[in-house]
């Protein structure tokens, strides 16, 4: 299972997602679980909302091995760091 999260870099969130991320991948880091940053910006950024229906953002998505969403938790305040890494093992 893969954990990414489309924000944008230059905005009044961004600072909160990447303090998230950095504190997220500290936390769980020997667990080997970590979440890809994506700006909403890039081509992949803006595909990635286009398959999976976000308009809000910041959204963390986790998502199968084949692409399939498991869950999404859309804008602010960000979900408990234990909630997402939960999913992160589900995978497993």
């Amino acid at each position: 299972m893969k954990l990414v999260i489309l924000y944008r870099p230059n905005s009044e969130h961004a600072s909160e997602v990447e303090a998230f991320v950095r504190d997220f991948q500290r936390q769980f880091f020997e667990a080997g679980k970590k979440i890809e940053m994506i700006s909403i910006d890039s081509r992949e950024g803006v595909a990635k909302s286009e398959l999976y229906g976000i308009m809000q953002f910041p959204c963390i998505l986790a998502v199968e091995n084949n692409g399939a969403l498991i869950n999404a938790w859309v804008g602010l305040p960000l979900p408990l760091m234990n909630d997402v890494a939960g999913y992160a093992q589900a995978g497993r």
